[in-house]
């Protein structure tokens, strides 16, 4: 049963690896292809942009933008990333489940 846990604890490891990496490419992309007003630059660390006078800052227009703004959100914890808590759950339910049924098949005597 350890080994099984061995490799959904690997798996559920490279799940989140991938998030964490698809987030940051997402993020990335989504601030080299918003389009701000003119005069406004894009702030890499925030993603947001700024004039470097106003005291707020606005988000990026355009459709790219948009699109890749959704897919962030889509990823991260709106989507793929808040489905993390149910798959372990039901992984290690269904692991001691199983555990527990295989116990009561070998103690049968034909």
């Amino acid at each position: 049963m350890f080994d099984n846990l061995t490799g959904l604890g690997i798996g559920l490891v490279t799940f989140a690896i991938v998030i964490g990496v698809g987030s940051i490419m997402l993020f990335n992309f989504s601030s080299s292809v918003g389009e701000c007003a003119t005069g406004y630059t894009i702030n890499q660390s925030t993603g947001l942009c700024s004039n470097g006078t106003a005291s707020y800052d606005t988000d990026p227009t355009g459709q790219a933008y948009t699109n890749t703004n959704y897919l962030l959100g889509q990823l991260g914890t709106n989507g793929l990333a808040g489905w993390t808590p149910a798959i372990i759950a039901f992984s290690v339910g269904m692991l001691f489940l199983g555990a527990f049924l295989i116990g009561k098949r070998r103690n049968r005597k034909y």
